[in-house]
Protein backbone atom coordinates (compact mmCIF):
# COMPACT_ATOMS: atom_id res chain seq x y z
CA UNK A 1 0.00 0.00 0.00
CA UNK A 2 1.34 3.39 -0.62
CA UNK A 3 2.58 5.57 1.36
CA UNK A 4 0.70 8.75 2.31
CA UNK A 5 1.95 11.41 4.28
CA UNK A 6 -1.58 13.63 4.44
CA UNK A 7 -2.63 9.95 6.37
CA UNK A 8 0.62 8.65 8.69
CA UNK A 9 1.90 12.37 9.55
CA UNK A 10 -1.43 14.58 10.39
CA UNK A 11 0.73 16.27 13.07
CA UNK A 12 3.11 17.85 10.95
CA UNK A 13 1.62 18.57 7.81
CA UNK A 14 -2.06 19.22 8.78
CA UNK A 15 -2.23 20.99 11.63
CA UNK A 16 -5.49 22.98 12.80
CA UNK A 17 -6.63 26.54 12.14
CA UNK A 18 -5.48 27.62 15.10
CA UNK A 19 -1.49 27.83 16.62
CA UNK A 20 -0.57 24.54 18.18
CA UNK A 21 3.34 23.30 19.38
CA UNK A 22 4.80 20.43 17.52
CA UNK A 23 8.62 19.50 17.86
CA UNK A 24 9.71 18.68 14.41
CA UNK A 25 12.35 15.73 14.10
CA UNK A 26 15.40 15.83 12.07
CA UNK A 27 14.23 15.26 8.30
CA UNK A 28 16.14 15.15 5.30
CA UNK A 29 15.39 16.97 1.77
CA UNK A 30 16.09 17.97 -1.24
CA UNK A 31 17.19 21.73 -0.99
CA UNK A 32 18.00 24.89 -3.28
CA UNK A 33 18.19 28.24 -1.95
CA UNK A 34 17.66 31.82 -3.80
CA UNK A 35 17.13 35.41 -2.99
CA UNK A 36 14.65 37.50 -4.99
CA UNK A 37 10.93 37.74 -5.64
CA UNK A 38 8.84 34.71 -5.64
CA UNK A 39 6.27 36.22 -8.36
CA UNK A 40 9.12 36.46 -10.51
CA UNK A 41 9.36 34.05 -13.73
CA UNK A 42 12.23 32.53 -12.73
CA UNK A 43 11.25 31.20 -9.27
CA UNK A 44 9.46 28.39 -11.32
CA UNK A 45 12.49 27.33 -11.77
CA UNK A 46 13.67 26.82 -8.38
CA UNK A 47 10.35 24.36 -7.61
CA UNK A 48 10.94 22.63 -11.42
CA UNK A 49 14.62 21.44 -10.23
CA UNK A 50 13.31 20.21 -6.85
CA UNK A 51 10.32 18.06 -8.26
CA UNK A 52 12.62 16.84 -11.17
CA UNK A 53 15.08 14.90 -8.51
CA UNK A 54 11.54 14.25 -6.26
CA UNK A 55 9.83 12.27 -8.69
CA UNK A 56 13.28 10.49 -10.27
CA UNK A 57 13.59 9.19 -6.62
CA UNK A 58 9.67 8.11 -6.34
CA UNK A 59 9.73 6.58 -9.75
CA UNK A 60 13.17 4.85 -9.33
CA UNK A 61 11.82 1.78 -9.62
CA UNK A 62 10.14 1.70 -12.99
CA UNK A 63 14.32 2.25 -14.53
CA UNK A 64 15.08 -0.46 -11.52
CA UNK A 65 17.07 2.54 -9.94
CA UNK A 66 15.52 2.14 -6.60
CA UNK A 67 17.31 2.20 -3.22
CA UNK A 68 17.50 -0.56 -0.65
CA UNK A 69 14.07 -0.32 1.15
CA UNK A 70 12.50 1.45 -0.93
CA UNK A 71 8.24 2.08 -1.09
CA UNK A 72 5.42 3.57 -3.17
CA UNK A 73 4.47 6.91 -1.54
CA UNK A 74 3.18 10.27 -2.41
CA UNK A 75 6.07 12.99 -2.87
CA UNK A 76 5.96 15.24 0.01
CA UNK A 77 5.24 18.96 -0.63
CA UNK A 78 6.85 21.69 -1.16
CA UNK A 79 8.31 23.64 1.74
CA UNK A 80 10.00 27.19 1.99
CA UNK A 81 12.24 28.90 4.39
CA UNK A 82 12.34 32.42 4.22
CA UNK A 83 14.27 35.08 5.55
CA UNK A 84 14.91 38.54 4.53
CA UNK A 85 18.48 40.31 3.45
CA UNK A 86 20.15 42.61 5.65
CA UNK A 87 18.91 45.54 3.54
CA UNK A 88 15.65 43.92 3.64
CA UNK A 89 15.77 43.82 7.14
CA UNK A 90 16.52 47.38 7.43
CA UNK A 91 14.49 48.96 5.57
CA UNK A 92 10.99 46.93 6.76
CA UNK A 93 8.32 48.91 7.97
CA UNK A 94 5.59 46.57 7.91
CA UNK A 95 5.32 45.83 4.62
CA UNK A 96 8.23 43.59 3.16
CA UNK A 97 9.59 44.03 -0.08
CA UNK A 98 9.83 40.95 -2.08
CA UNK A 99 12.65 41.50 -4.23
CA UNK A 100 14.73 41.48 -0.69
CA UNK A 101 13.52 38.08 0.35
CA UNK A 102 16.10 35.21 0.97
CA UNK A 103 14.55 31.62 0.46
CA UNK A 104 15.57 27.64 1.05
CA UNK A 105 13.30 25.93 -1.01
CA UNK A 106 12.85 22.19 -0.24
CA UNK A 107 10.99 18.84 -0.90
CA UNK A 108 11.14 16.24 1.98
CA UNK A 109 12.66 12.70 0.86
CA UNK A 110 11.83 9.49 2.63
CA UNK A 111 14.31 7.79 4.83
CA UNK A 112 15.57 5.48 2.61
CA UNK A 113 17.35 7.99 0.50
CA UNK A 114 20.33 8.28 1.74
CA UNK A 115 23.53 10.88 1.35
CA UNK A 116 24.96 8.23 -1.56
CA UNK A 117 21.80 7.61 -3.18
CA UNK A 118 20.73 11.17 -3.45
CA UNK A 119 23.87 12.21 -4.68
CA UNK A 120 23.64 9.53 -7.40
CA UNK A 121 19.83 10.72 -8.14
CA UNK A 122 21.00 14.20 -8.29
CA UNK A 123 24.30 13.42 -10.57
CA UNK A 124 20.99 11.46 -13.27
CA UNK A 125 19.43 14.37 -13.08
CA UNK A 126 21.77 16.89 -13.91
CA UNK A 127 22.68 14.61 -16.82
CA UNK A 128 19.61 14.81 -18.08
CA UNK A 129 17.93 17.66 -17.77
CA UNK A 130 20.64 20.11 -16.37
CA UNK A 131 20.65 21.62 -19.84
CA UNK A 132 16.44 22.47 -20.12
CA UNK A 133 17.05 23.81 -16.09
CA UNK A 134 20.57 24.95 -14.79
CA UNK A 135 18.97 25.31 -11.02
CA UNK A 136 19.38 21.42 -10.91
CA UNK A 137 23.04 22.03 -10.43
CA UNK A 138 22.26 23.82 -7.38
CA UNK A 139 20.23 21.33 -5.73
CA UNK A 140 21.56 19.82 -2.52
CA UNK A 141 20.94 16.90 -0.34
CA UNK A 142 20.63 18.00 3.60
CA UNK A 143 19.20 17.11 6.81
CA UNK A 144 16.99 19.99 8.87
CA UNK A 145 16.41 19.47 12.87
CA UNK A 146 13.78 22.23 13.45
CA UNK A 147 13.08 20.90 17.14
CA UNK A 148 10.44 22.99 19.22
CA UNK A 149 7.81 24.83 17.31
CA UNK A 150 4.85 26.71 17.19
CA UNK A 151 2.51 26.39 13.28
CA UNK A 152 -0.79 26.54 12.03
CA UNK A 153 -2.71 26.15 8.73
CA UNK A 154 -3.80 28.98 6.86
CA UNK A 155 -5.85 29.65 4.76
CA UNK A 156 -6.12 32.09 2.04
CA UNK A 157 -3.98 34.72 0.23
CA UNK A 158 0.06 34.59 0.94
CA UNK A 159 -0.48 38.32 1.37
CA UNK A 160 -2.48 38.13 4.50
CA UNK A 161 -0.12 35.46 6.19
CA UNK A 162 0.41 38.76 8.85
CA UNK A 163 -2.62 38.17 10.31
CA UNK A 164 -1.96 34.42 11.62
CA UNK A 165 1.83 35.17 12.60
CA UNK A 166 0.16 37.62 14.86
CA UNK A 167 -2.05 35.36 16.29
CA UNK A 168 0.82 32.77 16.57
CA UNK A 169 3.13 35.21 18.41
CA UNK A 170 0.06 36.39 21.04
CA UNK A 171 -0.42 32.03 21.29
CA UNK A 172 3.18 31.91 22.31
CA UNK A 173 3.28 34.64 24.60
CA UNK A 174 0.16 33.03 26.32
CA UNK A 175 2.43 29.90 27.05
CA UNK A 176 5.45 31.20 28.06
CA UNK A 177 7.10 31.02 24.73
CA UNK A 178 9.09 33.60 22.08
CA UNK A 179 9.71 33.65 18.67
CA UNK A 180 13.23 32.30 18.00
CA UNK A 181 13.30 34.78 15.20
CA UNK A 182 11.44 36.18 11.99
CA UNK A 183 12.73 33.69 10.05
CA UNK A 184 9.64 30.92 9.28
CA UNK A 185 9.00 27.66 7.60
CA UNK A 186 5.89 27.76 4.97
CA UNK A 187 4.34 24.26 3.52
CA UNK A 188 2.38 24.36 0.75
CA UNK A 189 -0.76 22.16 0.50
CA UNK A 190 -1.91 23.78 -2.27
CA UNK A 191 -1.35 25.06 -5.95
CA UNK A 192 -1.76 28.64 -6.51
CA UNK A 193 -2.35 27.53 -10.18
CA UNK A 194 -5.04 25.29 -9.87
CA UNK A 195 -6.74 26.30 -6.55
CA UNK A 196 -8.23 30.00 -6.22
CA UNK A 197 -6.39 32.44 -3.54
CA UNK A 198 -9.14 32.50 -1.01
CA UNK A 199 -8.81 28.50 -0.98
CA UNK A 200 -5.41 28.53 -0.49
CA UNK A 201 -3.70 26.01 2.06
CA UNK A 202 -0.21 26.81 3.63
CA UNK A 203 1.01 25.45 7.05
CA UNK A 204 2.81 28.28 8.45
CA UNK A 205 5.63 27.45 11.29
CA UNK A 206 8.18 28.90 13.43
CA UNK A 207 11.00 27.89 16.21
CA UNK A 208 9.77 28.68 19.56
CA UNK A 209 12.09 28.88 23.46
CA UNK A 210 10.87 29.58 26.56
CA UNK A 211 10.73 33.51 27.39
Amino acid sequence: MKYEWRKKEKALYLPPTRPVSISVPCLRYFVIRGQGNPNSPQFGEYIEALYAASYAVRMSYKRGLEPEGFYEYTVYPLEGVWDLTEKGRAQYDGKVDKDELVFTLMIRQPDFVTPDYAAETLSRVQGAKGDSNPRIAELAFEEFNEGACVQMLHLGSFENEATSFAEMEAWCADQGLRRQSKIHKEIYLSDPRKVCESKLKTVLRFGVEEA
